[in-house]
Parts: C-alpha cells; sequence; structure tokens
C-alpha cells in the first residue's frame, strides 16, 4: 500500500506537469464546456416552451453533469496515447506498483478538472443560475461530480488500453459525446417516448444529473421515472461505484498483462 501510494504520487505529478506543458489543450477542453452552455442556454432554450431563466437554471446542473462524464474521452484519449507511443513500455521496466500509472492519471485528472469546474460555475452564475439548497446540499452535490468523474476517468483508462491506436480510441472517444445527449442532461424526459424515456434515465449521467439538481435545489425529483431517477442520490452513487467496481480491477490487470 505505501509503495502504491508514493508511486502513485509521482505518476499524479507527472500528469500534472504534462497538462502544464499543453495549456492549449487545457484551455480548449475548459472553454467547450462553457461554449456548449451558452449555446444550449441562449440558443437551444429559445425553442423550449421552458422559460429562458428556468432553463438555463435547469441546464448549468446537467452540464456540469456532461463535463464530469467527459471523463470517459480524456482518461481513453490519454491512455491510449501513452500506450501506443511507449510511454507504459518504459514505466514497465521501473520497480513500482502496476496500479499506480493508471491511478495517477486518474488522480491527476480529477485535479484538473475541480479546477476546470470553477469558469464553467462562473459563467453559470453570470447566467442566473443559483445554488438553492443548502451549503451541505451544496458539497453532496460536488461530491457527486467527482466521483463521477473519477469513475468516468477509469472507465476511459480501460477503454484507452484496449484500443488498437490512439486514431481508433479518438474516434470512440468523440462517440461518448453522445452520452449526456440520452439522457436528462439538457432536456428533460419527460416529454421522450416511451421507450428512449426509459433508455436515458437508466443512463448514469441522468440518475447524477437529477441528484445534482436536487441538492443544489434547482428541480424536483420526478416521482414517475425510473428507480435511478426517482431515487437520484441512491442512483447517482450506484452506478459510480459500479463504474469503479468493473473498470479498476480491468484496467489494472490490462496494464499489467502487457508485461507478459
Amino acid at each position: 500500500m505505501t509503495a502504491l501510494v508514493h508511486d502513485g504520487a509521482a505518476m499524479t505529478g507527472r500528469h500534472l506537469q504534462r497538462t502544464r506543458r499543453a495549456p492549449a489543450l487545457l484551455v480548449l477542453t475548459q472553454t467547450m464546456p462553457i461554449v456548449f452552455l451558452l449555446f444550449f442556454g441562449y440558443v437551444l432554450g429559445s425553442a423550449l416552451a421552458m422559460p429562458g431563466d428556468a432553463y438555463r437554471a435547469y441546464l448549468v446542473p446537467g452540464m456540469l453533469v456532461a463535463t464530469a462524464a467527459n471523463g470517459v474521452m480524456t482518461g481513453m484519449f490519454t491512455a491510449a496515447q501513452d500506450s501506443h507511443r511507449g510511454v507504459m513500455d518504459r514505466f514497465r521496466t521501473l520497480p513500482m506498483s502496476r496500479a499506480a500509472v493508471p491511478l495517477g492519471q486518474a488522480v491527476a485528472d480529477l485535479v484538473t478538472t475541480t479546477a476546470g469546474l470553477v469558469p464553467l460555475i462562473l459563467v453559470g452564475l453570470a447566467m442566473g443560475w443559483r445554488i438553492e439548497g443548502g451549503p451541505l446540499e451544496a458539497v453532496g452535490a460536488f461530491g457527486l461530480l467527482l466521483l463521477l468523474r473519477f469513475a468516468a476517468t477509469w472507465a476511459g483508462i480501460l477503454l484507452g488500453l484496449a484500443s488498437r491506436s490512439e486514431e481508433a480510441a479518438g474516434q470512440l472517444g468523440s462517440a461518448t459525446f453522445m452520452l449526456p445527449l440520452l439522457s436528462n442532461a439538457y432536456i428533460p424526459t419527460e416529454g421522450m417516448p416511451g421507450w428512449l424515456r426509459t433508455v436515458a434515465e437508466w443512463n448514469p449521467i441522468s440518475a447524477v444529473t437529477t441528484a445534482v439538481r436536487d441538492l443544489f435545489g434547482n428541480a424536483p425529483v420526478p416521482a414517475d421515472a425510473a428507480w435511478p431517477v426517482a431515487h437520484p442520490v441512491a442512483g447517482a452513487v450506484g452506478w459510480s461505484l459500479v463504474l469503479l467496481a468493473v473498470c479498476v480491477p480491468l484496467a489494472v490487470r490490462r496494464y499489467a498483462a502487457s508485461d507478459r
């Protein structure tokens, strides 16, 4: 355990240094959610029956969750890049914990995401969104966001290690953009066809989005929704823990299997 903590901290530092040396990528990943927030809030929102101010208050938590879920894409691309450029082969020659390499990537991503949420929140506040719940509820909402990001990053690391090339990982990562669209992150699910509403409400993003909206006091929990959305906090925690329970051991095993 001591070796894992020490080696994991070293890998976290390596990924943070890597992020610092690629400011253009950092700016892009932080500004794109803001661009989407402005686009959906002022362009798409004008086509909905929900009033503009109410829709923007509804949208901001969904955009925060969508940003957290994008950990699948960033985790996949970073892991595939290191794997196919030989970086991980160098790490495997070192006497270090095999779990430390993916763990360092996941922790570094969590740190940069925490900082990256700040400008998105500030823009949301400028658009009229407010935290209507109590401080403990707000802390819980941010905790769920970071838990989802951590779990999504591990899922991305697993997919990136399993990818055949950087290009394949990039294409698959781009496809994950569809996940928030098939949820309640941007629009309510009540008006969807029955089969599509079922798919959207069993999407883990929907449970986390509903939980965050409820904890922020921005929207009530739908009473007639699928179980993960009707019990959003339990659904959000449950989905994230399932992702971690599945993806962490598989990602570590995939990384270690390349030694053989």
